[in-house]
Formats: C-alpha cells, structure tokens, sequence
C-alpha cells in the first residue's frame, strides 16, 4: 500500500512538471531546442567544390549550425551545395529575394508584373532608391505564381531544410534612419514615390471590397483599409508558400525587418500574422543609429508578438557596425535574454578570424 502511494505521489509530482514546462514555453514562446547560429551567403557558379569545403568547414568549426544560401534561384547550383555543406555538419537553407527581382530573366519580360507608385510610375524603369528595386506587384495572379512557381522549384530541393523568404514585402516607405543621409532625403511624411502598389490591379480589387478608390482619399497614410490590403496582398504569398513547401516536406521562413509594428509602418510586411516556420529579422542597430543593446529590445518585441504562435525567432544581426569581437558576443547574448533561439550574421564573408573565435567560444559558454 505504502509503495502505491509513493508511486502515486511521483507521478502527480512528473506531472506537474510537466505542466509547469508546458507553462513556461507558453509564456516565453519558445521551442526547447538549442541556440543556433546561421550565416547569410551567396553562391557562385564560378567557385569551386574546394572553396565551399573551404568555406563551410570554417564556419562548421566556428560553431555555425546552418548557411542561408542565395544562389539566385537556380535550383542546380543548390543541389550541387547542398551534400557539401552537410558533408560539414551544416543544415542548408534556399534564400530567395521574393518580391524584388526574384533571380530569373522571366519576370523581365512582363513589364505589367511590376508595382506602381502613387506618383504612377512602375518601378520596372523608375526604380526607387537603387538600381536593383524591381518589385513585383503580390496582388496580380500573374506575378504572384511567378514567385511561387520560384519557391516550388527550390522546396523540391533534396536536403534543404527551408525555402527563405527576403524581399517579402514592398519597397520600403520609409528608409531606416541611419540610411538617410545616404540618399539625401528626409522621410517626415509617406512619399509618393516610395508609396507602392498602385496599379491598375490593386486599385480595381480595392474598389471592389470595399468601394472606394485610394487614388482619391485625402490621406492614404491614414487609411487602414488600404494598409491593410497590402498586408493581405504580401500575407498571401506567404500563406500560398507555406502550403507548398510543407507539401515537399520542407518548412518556411524569412528574413524580416525588425519587429512586426516596425515592418508594418516602414515597408507593409506584417509577419507576426503569417503562417511560417521560422522568421530572421534583420536587427541591424547600426542602420537605425541604436545601440547595440537595441538588439535586445527588438527581439523581445518580436518574441512577444510571436507569443502562442508555433513560430520561430533567430535573430539577424549586421557585422560591418561592430568594433571588436567583445561587442559582438555582446550582441549575441542580448539575443539569447531576450527569447531568440539562435543568431544569424550578415554575412558570412565579413566574419573575421576574431569573430569566428567569439562564435565559437561564445556558443561553447551558452551550452
């Protein structure tokens, strides 16, 4: 009798603790795996097989878990990359630039694929800010399938562990603030030549839910129904995605912008309301004149938004602002307080021998 009661009382006592476990994954919204590192890289057809060896093996003894790899959507330059950098212990991610020229000569040929701005111009000739801003319209069918026929073609990748997601949004509404200058301009206000889409497809779907014409409003900046559709136009690619990189087996992340109400006001990138594996946001406190403590503020904000979401969250941090391999673990331990599961560096290339070491003596500490 005695021994059924102390068996009992261990089992309520297993019990509880589990509960209390499930408890604290709840509240922080964290998943129970290790804090990974990761690297943003792009591949050249022109590098050989002993570069990449090269490569991968520096960042696998360095500590990095996993590289995000930009091959410009070519999906046999990835199946050639993949069983290298695994052979290294590296876990394989196909980076792909989503809405902003996606990495093909296709979409070149459809002029009418591309958004328009409030000024009515297409930014396939009049691109905003950098040569490179071609921007595909997420409310056409038409550019829209282009995308997803792009990310179908890298989910059917074998050994990826995602299809990545950059340029998921519009072009940006406002610049980040240590970036200004660059350009000359002031921001106090929405510019309509960086106000994006406008086109004869956005304006007639708007219209048609909910009957007006933004083209006429006094104050699109204060219009919520119009924001809102553009965060639906960018949500259902998304969405759309999602279902076709699970369907290959494969999950789905992203590199975003900071924290969701940030992405929303700088570049109608809403992602704390997707359906998606794992998010990066781009956390670069040197393009925003911050602090490097600002690294943990901006994944706390995420974490949070993310709370009972079955989403991920690897903080994406800038190397070139750092001064010293003390301020980058300075960086990644803000990341790990405040509820990332992990880190990834822009980019590869610019970890230096000191970096690589703080990586690897870092991670080693963080066990």
């Amino acid at each position: 009798m005695r021994i059924l009661k102390i068996f009992a009382v261990l089992t309520l006592m297993l019990l509880a603790s589990c509960a209390d476990s499930r408890k604290v994954t709840e509240k922080t919204g964290k998943h129970n795996s290790k804090f990974t590192y990761g690297v943003w890289i792009t591949a050249r057809k022109d590098k050989s097989e002993a570069e990449y060896v090269k490569e991968f093996k520096k960042y696998s003894n360095a500590g990095i878990d996993e590289v995000l790899i930009n091959t410009n959507t070519d999906p046999v330059l990835l199946k050639r990359l993949v069983p290298v950098a695994k052979k290294e212990g590296l876990k394989v991610h196909a980076w792909i630039m989503a809405m902003n020229r996606p990495g093909d000569k296709v979409a070149l040929q459809h002029p009418e694929w591309y958004a328009v701005s409030k000024e009515g111009k297409s930014c396939y000739d009049t691109r905003p800010y950098v040569d490179y801003y071609q921007w595909l319209c997420p409310t056409r069918k038409e550019s829209r399938a282009h995308v997803l026929h792009l990310v179908e073609e890298l989910a059917r990748v074998d050994g990826i562990e995602s299809v990545h997601l950059d340029y998921i949004r519009f072009p940006d509404i406002f610049l980040p603030i240590g970036l200004l200058p660059k350009y000359n301009l002031v921001q106090d206000v929405e510019l309509p030549e960086y106000d994006f889409c406008y086109c004869d497809v956005c304006i007639a779907e708007f219209e048609k839910m909910h009957h007006k014409n933004p083209l006429k409003s006094h104050n699109t900046s204060i219009d919520m129904e119009w924001k809102q559709f553009r965060l639906n136009a960018i949500k259902k690619v998304v969405d759309e995605a999602y279902d076709i990189v699970h369907k290959h087996g494969k999950k789905l992340t992203a590199a975003v912008f900071p924290y969701p109400e940030m992405a929303d006001h700088m570049v109608r990138q809403r992602w704390d309301k997707w359906n998606i594996d794992k998010v990066y946001p781009m956390i670069y406190h040197g393009f925003y004149n911050e602090e490097i403590d600002w690294i943990g503020y901006a994944t706390a904000q995420g974490v949070k938004d993310l709370k009972g979401m079955n989403t991920e969250l690897s903080t994406g941090i800038y190397i070139p602002p750092f001064k010293s391999g003390v301020e980058l673990k300075e960086a990644i331990l803000y990341a790990k307080k405040n509820g990332a599961i992990g880190v990834t560096f822009f980019d590869g290339p610019a970890l230096t021998p000191e970096y690589l070491k703080t990586i690897k003596e870092t991670k080693t500490g963080l066990k």
